[in-house]
């Protein structure tokens, strides 16, 4: 998970990831959309893809990437967790001002 969550942490490898959400895309259509240059792009696709976050095909001498949202599903359990910790948490606190108001209803 701390690689994943590494590698999503620069804000360009996170644009990366949306572009390839939906769709399989050559690294230069890629490298497009950004201005840095194309071995800095293809840093970053190495990158997303040694921790799991792209598949990278080859069609003869084009790379093609898609995400593999599989790859997020530990970070998404663990922010989960903290949202479901949270969710229990509030439901506790309104149970106890509901039972604290009708204390003092009474």
């Amino acid at each position: 998970m701390d690689s994943a969550l590494q590698a999503i942490a620069e804000p360009t490898r996170r644009r990366i990831l949306h572009l390839v959400w939906d769709r399989e895309l050559p690294a230069g259509e890629i490298a497009r959309h950004f201005e840095v240059t194309r071995p800095a792009i293809s840093q970053h696709l190495r990158i997303l893809k040694d921790v799991g976050l792209l598949s990278e095909r080859r069609d003869g001498t084009r790379r093609l990437y898609r995400a593999r949202p599989e790859g997020l599903e530990e970070v998404r359990a663990f922010f989960e967790s903290l949202w479901d910790d949270s969710l229990a948490r509030l439901k506790e606190a309104a149970e106890d001002a509901a039972a604290q108001h009708q204390e003092d209803a009474s």
